[in-house]
């Protein structure tokens, strides 16, 4: 599993939120996206690693821009997990 936070720039409400989640879901195969217009980023968490480029494409034709990414692997702590 891997974590992918994107800083993205244009985010101004709740339904731009809405929107890259959505463009994000389309486009790639992903288990989990939440954006936050407040913090400006986007984390999305896949089963396969993302490139910059694949979310700057998912993202093409929506105005917003993408100014940060990392990409890092990720392991889900759970009540149960250790």
């Amino acid at each position: 599993m891997f974590k992918t936070t994107v800083k993205i720039d244009g985010m101004m409400c709740g339904m731009c939120e809405s929107y890259v989640n959505d463009a994000i879901r389309m486009e790639l195969s992903v288990k989990k996206v939440t954006s936050s217009h407040k913090n400006g980023e986007t984390v999305i968490i896949s089963k396969d690693g993302l490139t910059r480029e694949q979310i700057e494409s998912a993202l093409a034709d929506s105005g917003y821009t993408v100014t940060g990414f990392v990409c890092e692997t990720y392991e889900k702590k759970g009540l149960f997990g250790r």
